[in-house]
């Protein structure tokens, strides 16, 4: 069994079938792509997996544990966390004051407004914030507003927001969408960097080929809602069903 188990999962909205019958097993440690065209349920199922849709059939389990009817903040002390296609940071704040946020939840199990000040003179909260960011290679940019940062940074400042809360699983939705082809390479060695050196499983939704076949070691391919393929990289590349999918190629016509 892997970390991440969805079975017979479905969703309708209202005569739409957004998902039908959807099995996929994450294993534990490893980086799993979840890819398809337009409509093919990517979205539905990443919100299904983070309790913010609630299937009409079927289980999502994490670790033996199911996800279902679960609040954001309880999912998130399972050990999952998300990062959105728009990275969610605090444009107002700092860069170090929005990885303050986190590293205080963390310890605190919540985080409060009236606790901001607090959290300023925090020398344990602001080790820990500091090391984060030097980690994400951002610790020149301590002081900077985070809505000045590019995207390539705001993304990477929200995925050090994520890591400094020690997920287990990592749910990437479009990690590079918007982004310059720089700043997704520099994405794709840091998600490279972060597989190789902790304990955490990513499960990533791409449009984008190039991120998905840099990083992925297993490869589900969506369509209309349910699962046509899944296997590893090489094997999803030029795969008939896949072509099919994507750029209308029967079989017969391969």
């Amino acid at each position: 069994m892997g970390i991440l188990e969805v079975k017979n999962v479905g969703k309708r909205f209202g005569g739409l079938q957004a998902l039908g019958d959807v099995n996929l097993s994450v294993a534990e440690n490893s980086v799993h792509a979840i890819i398809g065209p337009n409509g093919a349920g990517k979205s539905t199922l990443l919100n299904c997996l983070v309790g913010k849709l609630i299937p009409d059939t079927g289980s999502v389990m994490f670790d033996g544990q199911s996800v279902l009817g679960r609040k954001p903040f309880e999912i998130n002390q399972m050990g999952i966390s998300r990062v959105f296609q728009t990275p969610e940071i605090f444009g107002d704040l700092s860069v170090l004051e929005n990885m303050l946020i986190p590293c205080f939840a963390k310890r605190d199990g919540a985080f409060h407004l009236s606790a901001f000040k607090n959290m300023l003179d925090d020398k344990e909260i602001i080790d820990r914030a500091q090391h984060m960011l030097e980690e994400m290679k951002m610790a020149d940019k301590h002081g900077m507003n985070a809505a000045s940062l590019s995207r390539g940074d705001k993304r990477r400042l929200e995925i050090g927001m994520c890591l400094s809360q020690e997920p287990r699983l990592l749910l990437l939705d479009e990690p590079t969408a918007g982004m310059a082809r720089a700043d997704t390479n520099n994405t794709i060695d840091l998600l490279k960097q972060i597989s190789d050196e902790r304990d955490i499983t990513i499960a990533i939704i791409e449009h984008d080929m190039h991120v998905v076949f840099s990083l992925a070691e297993r490869i589900t391919v969506l369509a209309q809602g349910t699962p046509l393929v899944e296997d590893t990289p090489d094997n999803i590349k030029g795969h008939p069903k896949v072509r099919e999918a994507y750029l209308g190629e029967t079989q017969d016509a391969a």
